[in-house]
């Protein structure tokens, strides 16, 4: 360490909103470069390069190869499958000396594809997967979280590619497995969700998430079956129809001083005609009508309300996922100024909808359905309307999935309830079917000699996430606690002494013998710098056994090395005699 381009931190930086930034950038594992930007220093570079070693060994496991794409790419190709427009904001575009498109790279479906098409043209060529770890730029509007959520970041891709769908589904569960065998060897816990697509495309989904407070997903899980989802994937289990015949009359109140759906029910329920005939009315018969904007990726507006349950809000992330690639924007106060048929506060279904008279579409939750009566804006200030029955009073232009998920909401799968719960994204995998094989032509001969698109598979693990994954999970009050795999070393060694004495030379002489027996060490051989300040070091940088060469080693009759568990606290005393031996063992069994 007195080498070792490192500088150890006592305050955590300012910008720090998690423990992995906190504590990455505390010991001297990464440098902030800018916003969503970091430098890796030589301890981290070695986590890194651990960790990316344990994902190519699990991936060549499972039979897939590896190549390398460019970050710089043509416009072209992202332009035949439509996302040059799709990526929107997101994707770095530049330009150039000669004026031609490049982007920086967000994913690499279209350049695998190609690959595959240029060297591949036969049915016999197939099935194959292939994968590379590279790095990807994306242009977030909020980069948080250090390595969490940044705009530069590394990622271990991979794509199949398959004659047919059959083949498709032994690829995923291929890809699959491999994936849980990662995990469990980093001592990641996951939890794998169903999940939307998004700009990817395909079909079948799914996320392995890991569940922490500081996870930026959202997601569901039973509590009686296995069914987990991210909420942006959650279809919500609709009520039988109605019937219509016999229901009470829609009738419009004057409903003075209830700006909230609070005051409203309360309201309503005060009042004798209005009051429900069975029952006291909730907040869950209100229907709460949202108008917002899409903003399409070809830079057109287009005005869109949505009608939830006045007990739910709508959800922006299970929105922004329904209505991708749009992005969705608040609707301004001169955007109700140009829409006067919409009267803020009491819109209401009736001047709502393609046929309506402001000509907005109109999507609705799925437990609006037809004989369901509602308490809703009148589209008149200052009143409501009681008993307004969908499919007979109003009919919407379809359904959203948009209302917020809530913990005791009904288990898609089962029925029973279900429980609310956060993660970090450590890995996604599509189905993504033919879309990108048939918009960049690629095609192989069957065994007819006919041509025919074959079917991909798209597989990713967020390589510089997983390792803020682990720090989140590896960490105490004190500082990090990786496990042995990926540590920047086996042992960290300390010299509690002065600048020459029996401990630097016993350190010395074991640092050499335990480098000569095939581990890591890292030795803390500075001076002029505190016993002290070296023991808090050696807890910040987390290595999983820290030994230290103090006033044991000066012991005549018995010279000891002091021997710590940096993740469960535990210490022994072990004769010097005995201590390669012992740290061996130790290395070897966690």
């Amino acid at each position: 360490m007195s080498t070792l381009f490192v500088r150890t931190l006592r305050d955590d930086p300012a910008d720090a909103e998690v423990a992995s930034h906190r504590l990455l950038a505390r010991a001297g594992y990464i440098r902030r470069v800018a916003p969503g930007g970091f430098s890796w220093l030589p301890l981290g570079w070695l986590v890194f390069r651990n960790l990316e070693r344990i994902v190519r060994e699990e991936m060549d496991a499972a039979g897939f190869q590896e190549v390398h794409f460019p970050a710089l790419l043509p416009r072209e190709p992202y332009e035949a499958t439509g996302r040059w427009t799709e990526y929107g904001d997101n994707m770095f575009r530049l330009q150039d000396r000669r004026g031609a498109d490049f982007l920086l790279a967000p994913t690499h479906e279209e350049m695998f594809t190609l690959l595959v098409k240029d060297v591949y043209n036969s049915y016999k060529d197939l099935p194959v997967s292939l994968y590379q770890i590279q790095t990807k730029y994306r242009d977030e509007a909020r980069p948080r979280a250090g390595l969490l959520r940044g705009r530069e970041f590394v990622m271990k891709d991979s794509y199949s590619f398959d004659i047919d769908d059959s083949g498709l589904d032994a690829s995923y569960a291929t890809h699959r497995a491999a994936y849980i065998s990662l995990f469990e060897r980093l001592e990641l816990p996951y939890v794998i969700v169903s999940a939307m697509s998004g700009a990817m495309g395909g079909s079948a989904s799914e996320e392995f998430l890991a569940p922490m407070d500081v996870g930026e997903d959202t997601f569901i899980r039973c509590t009686s079956c296995d069914f987990a989802a991210n909420v942006e994937a959650v279809v919500t289990p609709a009520p039988r129809p109605i019937a219509i015949e016999g229901l009470a009359t829609a009738v419009v109140h004057d409903t003075p001083d209830t700006p909230t759906i609070t005051t409203l029910v309360d309201f309503v329920n005060s009042n004798g005609a209005m009051r429900h005939p069975d029952r006291d009315w909730t907040a869950a018969d209100t229907l709460k009508n949202v108008v917002i904007k899409l903003r399409h990726p070809d830079g057109t507006i287009e005005p869109l309300t949505i009608g939830v349950p006045g007990d739910r809000d709508v959800d922006m992330k299970r929105l922004e996922a329904q209505v991708a690639p749009a992005e969705p924007e608040p609707f301004t106060e001169e955007d109700f100024a140009a829409h006067p048929s919409l009267v803020k506060g009491y819109i209401g279904p009736g001047v709502l909808g393609t046929e309506g008279t402001s000509g907005i579409r109109y999507l609705v939750d799925p437990r609006v359905v037809t004989g369901t009566a509602w308490i809703t804006g009148a589209n008149q200030r200052g009143n409501h309307v009681i008993n307004l029955v969908a499919g007979r009073d109003f009919q919407p232009d379809g359904t959203i999935e948009a209302a917020e998920i809530r913990g005791g909401d009904t288990c898609p799968a089962c029925g029973s309830e279900v429980e609310i719960a956060r993660g970090i994204e450590l890995a996604h995998i599509f189905q993504l079917g033919r879309q990108y094989a048939e918009a960049l032509d690629l095609t192989v001969q069957n065994e007819n000699g006919r041509p025919v698109v074959p079917t991909m598979g798209s597989y990713g693990v967020g390589v510089s996430r997983c390792l803020a994954a682990i720090a989140e999970v590896n960490h105490d009050d004190i500082g990090l606690c990786w496990p042995r795999e990926i540590a920047p070393a086996d042992i960290h060694l300390v010299i509690a002494g002065k600048e020459s004495g029996p401990q630097r030379e016993a350190a010395e002489t074991l640092a050499a013998e335990l480098e000569a027996g095939g581990l890591r060490v890292l030795l803390d051989d500075r001076v002029k710098v505190s016993p002290g300040v070296r023991f808090k070091d050696a807890e910040l940088i987390g290595v999983p056994t820290i030994a230290v060469a103090g006033r044991g080693v000066a012991d005549e009759t018995n010279p000891t090395i002091e021997v710590k568990d940096r993740r469960t606290g535990d210490r022994k005393d072990v004769p010097l005699a005995e201590v390669v031996t012992y740290l061996r063992e130790v290395c070897a069994s966690n």
